[in-house]
């Protein structure tokens, strides 16, 4: 009953969360009027290896990731459902047109990313939940949800840490980070960050 309880409320979660971000996947920001936009961003995500000062954790890769998930992140920095000083201080003088444009010209550097041929992840249970938006082998084919293969290890502990505790909110992750054992949270980060996928971003 408990379980049946929890897969009824993440479905309706997951059901909620794609009406409400649906139309950031049809927007399409200008990389170019982003361009000027983002220069400030690379400065912490264009240099290879950069750390949050603290908690103390590499800044997440954003070569290859997707413009509609950056557009999410941002606007949720911008509206509180993120927390970090500096990503809240970048993002609340942007409008929504300017995050499309500097997730449009962030997505562009280094490529999309694309999904391997085999079926690695598979082979790892515990990632079994993660696909179905995050992709097989971590690469997402959904444009809300981020590709998680290759991203900084310790940054990927701290994501779903948050989540865990209520710093970082989202319908579906909150509440699919509470299922997760406490065990297992490394593990998970170390898994995905461990396959090929995101690049540091590198401005052209």
């Amino acid at each position: 009953m408990i379980k049946h309880t929890r897969f009824a409320t993440l479905a309706s979660a997951l059901f909620v969360t794609i009406i409400l971000f649906a139309h950031c996947a049809l927007a399409e920001g200008d990389a170019e009027a982003g361009k000027e936009l983002a220069y400030t961003c690379l400065g912490c995500h264009g240099i290879e290896g950069y750390r949050n000062a603290y908690p103390s954790y590499r800044v997440p890769k954003l070569g290859g990731q997707k413009a509609a998930y950056i557009t999410i992140a941002l606007k949720g920095y911008r509206d509180n459902t993120r927390e970090h000083p500096t990503m809240v201080g970048q993002a609340s003088s942007l409008s929504d047109r300017e995050i499309d444009d500097v997730a449009a010209y962030l997505a562009s550097i280094g490529g999309e990313t694309v999904a391997a041929g085999g079926s690695e992840i598979a082979s790892f249970d515990k990632a079994q939940a993660c696909t179905a938006c995050h992709g097989k082998n971590g690469v997402s084919v959904n444009a809300m949800w981020p590709t998680l293969a290759g991203q900084h290890e310790d940054y990927l502990l701290q994501a779903l840490q948050s989540y865990r505790e209520g710093t970082r909110t989202d319908p579906v992750m909150s509440a699919q980070a509470s299922l997760i054992a406490d065990g297992d949270v490394a593990v998970l980060a170390k898994y995905f960050a461990s396959l090929e996928g995101l690049e540091t971003t590198e401005p052209e």
